[in-house]
């Protein structure tokens, strides 16, 4: 089954963290918003991994990446309402509106997704 994946699971994929191994499982299926890999990316080379080896490790894992459309803005910013007491930031509701407009369900390492009503399901990796 496909998956669309947020920043927080694709870093615990790529820091061999706690429910990364449950990424690992549905790379080759799964969804990423380049704004979402764009997070992932900072994050890791905050944390002193290659620039290189994260391109390396991104186009061969087999996650398909799907740019930011505009019908993906509208629906991010609509969120904003639902989401703010929840402290979703724009990167979060990207990785939603991607959600929405696949169809698919979000695999997330934030707990508080699960408490959200947001028209597809949430999976907690951990």
């Amino acid at each position: 089954m496909s998956h669309v994946l947020d920043a927080s699971a694709v870093l615990a994929w790529a820091q061999d963290e706690p429910g990364g191994q449950r990424v690992e499982n549905v790379l080759h299926a799964a969804y990423l918003s380049t704004v979402n890999l764009s997070e992932s990316v900072a994050k890791l080379v905050e944390r002193g991994v290659s620039y290189r080896a994260l391109q390396l490790d991104f186009s061969t894992s087999g996650l398909t990446l799907v740019g930011f459309e505009p019908g993906d803005a509208y629906a991010a910013a609509a969120l904003r309402a639902a989401t703010r007491r929840f402290g979703l930031s724009f990167g979060d509701r990207a990785c939603i509106a991607l959600a929405l407009r696949l169809g698919l369900p979000l695999l997330t390492s934030d707990r508080a997704w699960a408490k959200l009503h947001l028209g597809v399901p949430v999976e907690v990796i951990r």
